[in-house]
Protein backbone atom coordinates (compact mmCIF):
# COMPACT_ATOMS: atom_id res chain seq x y z
CA UNK A 1 0.00 0.00 0.00
CA UNK A 2 1.48 3.16 -0.78
CA UNK A 3 -0.04 6.88 -0.89
CA UNK A 4 1.39 9.84 -2.82
CA UNK A 5 0.33 13.41 -1.87
CA UNK A 6 1.26 16.69 -4.25
CA UNK A 7 3.11 16.87 -7.29
CA UNK A 8 6.35 15.31 -7.92
CA UNK A 9 9.20 15.22 -10.68
CA UNK A 10 9.79 11.71 -12.28
CA UNK A 11 13.19 10.78 -10.74
CA UNK A 12 11.56 11.49 -6.97
CA UNK A 13 8.83 9.33 -7.79
CA UNK A 14 10.89 6.34 -9.63
CA UNK A 15 13.20 6.57 -6.12
CA UNK A 16 10.07 6.03 -4.51
CA UNK A 17 8.68 3.12 -5.93
CA UNK A 18 12.05 1.51 -5.78
CA UNK A 19 11.83 2.10 -2.04
CA UNK A 20 8.82 0.34 -2.07
CA UNK A 21 9.52 -2.55 -4.35
CA UNK A 22 13.00 -3.16 -1.56
CA UNK A 23 13.00 -5.75 1.37
CA UNK A 24 10.20 -6.19 3.40
CA UNK A 25 8.38 -3.01 2.77
CA UNK A 26 4.40 -3.45 3.12
CA UNK A 27 3.52 0.64 3.14
CA UNK A 28 4.72 4.02 2.27
CA UNK A 29 3.91 7.76 1.95
CA UNK A 30 5.00 10.64 -0.62
CA UNK A 31 4.63 13.82 1.13
CA UNK A 32 3.70 16.73 -0.96
CA UNK A 33 6.99 18.53 -0.02
CA UNK A 34 8.94 15.62 -0.81
CA UNK A 35 11.76 15.41 -3.12
CA UNK A 36 15.01 13.12 -4.55
CA UNK A 37 17.47 12.09 -1.34
CA UNK A 38 19.71 10.30 -0.84
CA UNK A 39 18.33 6.64 -2.04
CA UNK A 40 15.49 7.21 -0.17
CA UNK A 41 13.25 10.45 -1.23
CA UNK A 42 13.32 13.39 1.35
CA UNK A 43 9.08 13.63 2.51
CA UNK A 44 9.58 9.76 2.40
CA UNK A 45 7.74 7.21 4.83
CA UNK A 46 8.35 3.94 4.28
CA UNK A 47 7.12 0.81 6.79
CA UNK A 48 9.01 -2.23 7.18
CA UNK A 49 7.70 -5.45 8.84
CA UNK A 50 11.80 -6.75 9.00
CA UNK A 51 14.19 -4.06 8.08
CA UNK A 52 16.02 -1.04 8.75
CA UNK A 53 16.88 1.78 5.87
CA UNK A 54 19.70 3.36 6.71
CA UNK A 55 19.56 5.32 3.83
CA UNK A 56 15.60 5.81 5.02
CA UNK A 57 16.94 7.55 8.39
CA UNK A 58 19.95 9.51 6.23
CA UNK A 59 22.67 10.81 7.14
CA UNK A 60 21.13 13.09 10.11
CA UNK A 61 20.02 10.38 12.26
CA UNK A 62 17.03 12.35 14.37
CA UNK A 63 17.10 15.73 12.36
CA UNK A 64 14.01 17.83 13.64
CA UNK A 65 12.41 21.07 15.02
CA UNK A 66 11.59 22.15 18.41
CA UNK A 67 9.50 25.58 19.17
CA UNK A 68 8.51 27.24 21.91
CA UNK A 69 6.14 30.28 22.80
CA UNK A 70 7.30 32.90 24.91
CA UNK A 71 5.17 34.99 27.47
CA UNK A 72 6.42 37.81 26.01
CA UNK A 73 4.62 39.71 23.16
CA UNK A 74 7.18 40.37 19.74
CA UNK A 75 6.01 43.76 19.65
CA UNK A 76 8.45 44.26 23.75
CA UNK A 77 11.50 42.53 21.64
CA UNK A 78 11.56 44.17 18.24
CA UNK A 79 13.40 47.28 18.64
CA UNK A 80 16.43 45.06 19.61
CA UNK A 81 16.04 42.13 17.19
CA UNK A 82 18.59 43.01 15.41
CA UNK A 83 20.77 42.89 18.56
CA UNK A 84 19.13 39.93 20.03
CA UNK A 85 19.98 37.91 16.56
CA UNK A 86 23.86 39.15 17.52
CA UNK A 87 24.12 37.78 20.50
CA UNK A 88 22.91 34.97 19.98
CA UNK A 89 25.30 34.36 16.60
CA UNK A 90 27.60 35.24 19.50
CA UNK A 91 26.98 32.05 21.82
CA UNK A 92 25.73 29.70 19.39
CA UNK A 93 27.78 27.96 16.74
CA UNK A 94 26.15 27.58 13.51
CA UNK A 95 28.46 25.51 10.61
CA UNK A 96 29.69 22.32 9.63
CA UNK A 97 32.14 20.45 11.75
CA UNK A 98 31.99 23.41 14.43
CA UNK A 99 32.45 22.91 18.25
CA UNK A 100 31.09 24.34 20.98
CA UNK A 101 32.94 26.84 23.26
CA UNK A 102 30.83 25.86 26.58
CA UNK A 103 31.48 22.28 26.94
CA UNK A 104 27.76 20.48 27.60
CA UNK A 105 27.83 17.91 30.12
CA UNK A 106 24.62 15.13 29.66
CA UNK A 107 23.45 11.64 30.95
CA UNK A 108 23.17 10.51 27.37
CA UNK A 109 27.16 10.51 27.39
CA UNK A 110 26.68 7.57 30.24
CA UNK A 111 24.24 5.53 28.13
CA UNK A 112 25.05 1.81 27.52
CA UNK A 113 24.19 2.74 23.58
CA UNK A 114 27.27 4.13 22.98
CA UNK A 115 29.29 0.35 23.13
CA UNK A 116 25.86 -1.46 21.73
CA UNK A 117 26.09 0.90 18.39
CA UNK A 118 30.24 0.45 18.74
CA UNK A 119 30.78 4.01 19.00
CA UNK A 120 32.44 4.91 21.88
CA UNK A 121 35.15 5.98 20.17
CA UNK A 122 33.09 9.14 18.89
CA UNK A 123 31.72 10.47 22.48
CA UNK A 124 34.45 12.96 22.73
CA UNK A 125 33.34 14.60 18.95
CA UNK A 126 29.71 14.07 20.38
CA UNK A 127 30.65 16.23 23.80
CA UNK A 128 32.39 18.74 21.29
CA UNK A 129 29.64 19.70 19.19
CA UNK A 130 26.21 19.20 21.52
CA UNK A 131 24.43 22.73 21.47
CA UNK A 132 25.99 23.71 17.53
CA UNK A 133 24.03 24.56 14.50
CA UNK A 134 24.94 22.53 11.29
CA UNK A 135 24.57 24.17 7.82
CA UNK A 136 22.39 23.98 4.97
CA UNK A 137 18.55 24.52 6.03
CA UNK A 138 19.11 24.52 9.67
CA UNK A 139 18.63 27.29 11.54
CA UNK A 140 17.66 29.44 14.44
CA UNK A 141 14.47 31.27 14.30
CA UNK A 142 12.34 34.52 16.05
CA UNK A 143 8.58 34.21 14.92
CA UNK A 144 5.69 36.41 15.95
CA UNK A 145 2.50 34.80 16.20
CA UNK A 146 -0.12 35.62 13.18
CA UNK A 147 -2.85 35.54 15.80
CA UNK A 148 -2.10 36.89 19.56
CA UNK A 149 1.74 38.46 18.73
CA UNK A 150 3.59 36.39 20.91
CA UNK A 151 6.92 35.50 20.32
CA UNK A 152 8.08 31.97 19.43
CA UNK A 153 11.59 30.27 19.14
CA UNK A 154 12.36 27.64 16.29
CA UNK A 155 15.18 25.38 16.04
CA UNK A 156 16.07 22.93 13.04
CA UNK A 157 19.17 20.35 13.57
CA UNK A 158 20.06 17.00 14.30
CA UNK A 159 22.71 15.07 15.59
CA UNK A 160 25.59 16.86 13.97
CA UNK A 161 28.71 15.09 12.80
CA UNK A 162 27.74 12.44 15.65
CA UNK A 163 24.59 10.96 13.28
CA UNK A 164 26.73 11.43 10.27
CA UNK A 165 29.83 9.22 11.33
CA UNK A 166 27.21 6.31 13.10
CA UNK A 167 25.66 6.64 9.61
CA UNK A 168 28.59 5.89 7.63
CA UNK A 169 29.96 3.33 9.86
CA UNK A 170 26.66 1.42 9.01
CA UNK A 171 26.39 2.26 5.47
CA UNK A 172 29.90 0.68 4.82
CA UNK A 173 28.89 -2.06 6.86
CA UNK A 174 26.03 -3.10 5.03
CA UNK A 175 28.29 -2.49 1.29
CA UNK A 176 26.22 0.40 0.36
CA UNK A 177 26.86 1.98 -3.14
CA UNK A 178 27.50 5.71 -2.59
CA UNK A 179 25.29 7.51 -5.21
CA UNK A 180 21.87 8.96 -4.97
CA UNK A 181 20.19 6.51 -7.30
CA UNK A 182 20.62 2.98 -6.07
CA UNK A 183 18.07 0.74 -4.03
CA UNK A 184 18.14 2.13 -0.40
CA UNK A 185 20.78 0.28 2.27
CA UNK A 186 18.99 -2.30 3.95
CA UNK A 187 19.88 -4.07 7.74
CA UNK A 188 17.50 -6.78 9.03
CA UNK A 189 16.42 -5.44 12.05
CA UNK A 190 16.97 -8.92 14.52
CA UNK A 191 20.72 -9.41 12.87
CA UNK A 192 23.53 -8.21 15.16
CA UNK A 193 24.53 -5.14 12.11
CA UNK A 194 20.07 -4.17 12.82
CA UNK A 195 20.83 -4.05 16.45
CA UNK A 196 23.69 -2.12 16.31
CA UNK A 197 22.09 0.54 14.29
CA UNK A 198 19.09 0.33 16.23
CA UNK A 199 21.28 1.41 18.99
CA UNK A 200 23.05 4.01 17.06
CA UNK A 201 19.58 5.68 16.26
CA UNK A 202 18.49 5.67 19.57
CA UNK A 203 21.43 6.91 20.45
CA UNK A 204 21.60 9.80 17.50
CA UNK A 205 17.51 10.60 18.93
CA UNK A 206 18.86 11.51 22.46
CA UNK A 207 21.43 13.38 21.00
CA UNK A 208 19.52 15.27 18.70
CA UNK A 209 17.02 16.09 21.43
CA UNK A 210 19.52 17.23 24.11
CA UNK A 211 20.97 19.33 21.47
CA UNK A 212 17.94 21.61 20.59
CA UNK A 213 16.73 21.24 23.94
CA UNK A 214 20.22 22.99 25.36
CA UNK A 215 20.29 25.68 22.02
CA UNK A 216 16.52 26.92 22.83
CA UNK A 217 17.30 27.37 26.51
CA UNK A 218 20.19 29.50 25.46
CA UNK A 219 18.48 31.42 22.79
CA UNK A 220 15.29 31.27 25.34
CA UNK A 221 17.86 33.26 27.96
CA UNK A 222 18.63 35.85 25.40
CA UNK A 223 15.40 36.70 24.58
CA UNK A 224 13.76 37.05 28.07
CA UNK A 225 10.72 35.28 29.26
CA UNK A 226 9.27 32.11 30.10
CA UNK A 227 7.91 29.17 28.30
CA UNK A 228 4.10 28.22 27.63
CA UNK A 229 4.30 26.01 25.57
CA UNK A 230 6.57 23.80 23.07
CA UNK A 231 6.94 20.89 20.54
CA UNK A 232 9.66 18.97 19.52
CA UNK A 233 9.63 15.94 16.76
CA UNK A 234 12.33 14.32 14.97
CA UNK A 235 11.78 14.02 11.33
CA UNK A 236 14.60 11.31 10.16
CA UNK A 237 14.24 8.24 12.63
CA UNK A 238 12.82 5.03 12.71
CA UNK A 239 10.14 3.63 14.98
CA UNK A 240 8.46 0.42 15.68
CA UNK A 241 4.97 1.06 15.06
CA UNK A 242 1.54 -0.72 14.32
CA UNK A 243 -1.00 0.14 11.56
CA UNK A 244 -3.63 -2.10 10.52
CA UNK A 245 -2.29 -4.71 13.11
CA UNK A 246 0.78 -4.95 11.19
CA UNK A 247 3.89 -4.46 13.55
CA UNK A 248 6.35 -2.98 11.48
CA UNK A 249 9.48 -0.43 11.75
CA UNK A 250 8.10 3.22 10.11
CA UNK A 251 11.31 4.96 8.54
CA UNK A 252 10.50 8.70 8.48
CA UNK A 253 12.60 10.98 6.34
CA UNK A 254 11.74 14.82 6.28
CA UNK A 255 8.83 13.71 7.38
CA UNK A 256 7.23 14.53 10.49
CA UNK A 257 4.99 12.09 12.59
CA UNK A 258 1.40 13.54 12.90
CA UNK A 259 -0.73 10.83 15.33
CA UNK A 260 -4.16 12.00 16.65
CA UNK A 261 -3.47 15.11 18.54
CA UNK A 262 -0.16 15.37 18.07
CA UNK A 263 1.90 18.59 17.20
CA UNK A 264 4.16 19.11 15.41
CA UNK A 265 6.36 22.37 14.41
CA UNK A 266 6.74 23.03 10.35
CA UNK A 267 9.19 25.53 8.94
CA UNK A 268 8.36 27.08 5.21
CA UNK A 269 11.67 28.76 4.40
CA UNK A 270 13.65 32.10 5.58
CA UNK A 271 11.05 34.32 4.38
CA UNK A 272 7.67 32.46 4.73
CA UNK A 273 5.55 31.86 7.59
CA UNK A 274 5.94 28.31 9.58
CA UNK A 275 3.12 26.53 11.40
CA UNK A 276 2.95 24.19 14.89
CA UNK A 277 -0.10 21.98 13.37
CA UNK A 278 -1.67 18.42 15.23
CA UNK A 279 -2.77 15.63 13.48
CA UNK A 280 -5.91 14.36 13.19
CA UNK A 281 -7.99 11.27 13.80
CA UNK A 282 -9.69 10.44 10.21
CA UNK A 283 -9.13 7.33 7.75
CA UNK A 284 -7.11 9.49 5.56
CA UNK A 285 -4.57 10.03 8.62
CA UNK A 286 -4.44 6.25 8.85
CA UNK A 287 -3.77 5.70 5.45
CA UNK A 288 -0.30 8.10 6.11
CA UNK A 289 0.80 6.12 8.83
CA UNK A 290 -0.09 9.21 10.83
CA UNK A 291 2.80 11.30 9.18
CA UNK A 292 2.97 14.66 7.31
CA UNK A 293 5.33 16.91 5.73
CA UNK A 294 8.36 18.64 7.60
CA UNK A 295 9.04 21.54 5.19
CA UNK A 296 7.75 23.40 2.32
CA UNK A 297 10.46 20.88 0.14
CA UNK A 298 12.74 22.36 -2.64
CA UNK A 299 12.00 23.15 -6.13
CA UNK A 300 15.41 23.20 -7.17
CA UNK A 301 18.64 21.61 -6.29
CA UNK A 302 21.05 24.22 -3.73
CA UNK A 303 23.50 24.24 -7.05
CA UNK A 304 20.53 24.94 -9.17
CA UNK A 305 19.64 28.17 -6.77
CA UNK A 306 22.92 29.27 -6.36
CA UNK A 307 25.45 28.91 -9.68
CA UNK A 308 28.22 26.14 -9.28
CA UNK A 309 31.49 27.53 -7.88
CA UNK A 310 35.16 26.20 -7.49
CA UNK A 311 35.37 25.15 -3.95
CA UNK A 312 39.32 25.88 -3.99
CA UNK A 313 39.58 29.24 -5.74
CA UNK A 314 35.79 30.66 -5.58
CA UNK A 315 35.04 31.05 -8.54
CA UNK A 316 32.25 31.04 -10.44
CA UNK A 317 31.39 28.20 -13.12
CA UNK A 318 27.68 28.35 -13.69
CA UNK A 319 25.24 30.73 -12.88
CA UNK A 320 22.56 30.40 -10.17
CA UNK A 321 18.71 30.20 -11.08
CA UNK A 322 17.84 32.34 -7.98
CA UNK A 323 19.15 36.08 -8.12
CA UNK A 324 21.22 37.75 -5.39
CA UNK A 325 18.95 41.09 -5.24
CA UNK A 326 15.64 38.72 -5.98
CA UNK A 327 16.51 37.32 -2.62
CA UNK A 328 17.21 40.13 -0.55
CA UNK A 329 13.99 41.91 -1.70
CA UNK A 330 11.66 38.85 -0.59
CA UNK A 331 13.10 39.03 2.57
CA UNK A 332 13.06 42.96 2.93
CA UNK A 333 9.07 42.78 1.68
CA UNK A 334 8.74 40.77 4.32
CA UNK A 335 10.49 42.38 7.57
CA UNK A 336 12.88 39.64 8.14
CA UNK A 337 16.54 40.05 10.08
CA UNK A 338 18.77 37.83 8.62
CA UNK A 339 21.86 36.61 9.69
CA UNK A 340 23.94 34.14 7.53
CA UNK A 341 22.52 32.17 4.51
CA UNK A 342 22.96 31.86 1.20
CA UNK A 343 21.19 31.82 -2.14
CA UNK A 344 20.63 28.14 -1.52
CA UNK A 345 18.53 28.84 0.73
CA UNK A 346 16.25 31.45 -0.90
CA UNK A 347 12.51 31.13 -0.44
CA UNK A 348 12.53 31.02 -4.02
CA UNK A 349 14.39 27.32 -4.12
CA UNK A 350 11.29 26.28 -2.39
CA UNK A 351 7.57 25.58 -2.80
CA UNK A 352 5.17 27.55 -0.55
CA UNK A 353 4.18 26.06 2.72
CA UNK A 354 0.01 27.10 2.15
CA UNK A 355 0.34 24.58 -0.92
CA UNK A 356 1.56 22.06 0.46
CA UNK A 357 -0.03 21.83 3.69
CA UNK A 358 -3.31 21.66 1.20
CA UNK A 359 -2.41 18.54 -0.05
CA UNK A 360 -2.53 17.11 3.51
CA UNK A 361 -5.70 18.20 3.99
CA UNK A 362 -7.73 15.58 6.31
CA UNK A 363 -5.03 14.59 7.81
CA UNK A 364 -4.02 17.37 9.89
CA UNK A 365 -5.04 21.02 11.35
CA UNK A 366 -3.26 24.06 11.71
CA UNK A 367 -2.90 25.43 15.14
CA UNK A 368 -0.91 28.19 15.14
CA UNK A 369 0.43 30.54 12.23
CA UNK A 370 4.11 32.06 12.84
CA UNK A 371 5.88 34.72 10.74
CA UNK A 372 9.43 34.77 11.12
CA UNK A 373 10.81 38.14 12.30
CA UNK A 374 14.70 37.16 12.75
CA UNK A 375 16.71 34.24 10.97
CA UNK A 376 20.08 32.91 12.04
CA UNK A 377 21.71 30.55 9.77
CA UNK A 378 25.69 29.21 8.62
CA UNK A 379 26.95 31.74 6.50
CA UNK A 380 27.58 31.67 2.73
CA UNK A 381 31.70 31.12 3.64
CA UNK A 382 30.88 27.91 4.97
CA UNK A 383 32.18 25.03 3.24
CA UNK A 384 29.60 21.83 3.35
CA UNK A 385 30.49 18.85 1.69
CA UNK A 386 27.43 17.19 1.95
CA UNK A 387 25.89 20.12 -0.02
CA UNK A 388 24.57 18.62 -3.43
Amino acid sequence: MSLIFGQHDDNTLAQFETCMSTGSAVAGVLCADGHLGYNHPIGGVVGYTDHISISGVGFDIACGNKAIRLDVPYTEIAPRIGTILQDISRVISFGVGRVNDERVDHDLFDSELWNAADVAHLKELGRSQLGTVGSGNHYVDIFEDCADGSTWIGVHFGSRGLGHKITTKYLTAAGAKDDMVSPPALLEAGSDLGRGYLAGIELGGLYAYAGRDWVVEKVRSVVGGDVTFEVHNHHNFAWRETHGGVDMWVVRKGATPAFPGQYGFVGGSMGDNAVILRGVDTPLSAQTLYSTVHGAGRVMSRTAARGKYNRKTGEQLTEGRIGRDEWQAWIRERGVTLIGADLDEAPQAYRRLPDVLAAHAGTIEIVHELRPRGVIMAGASEFDPYKD
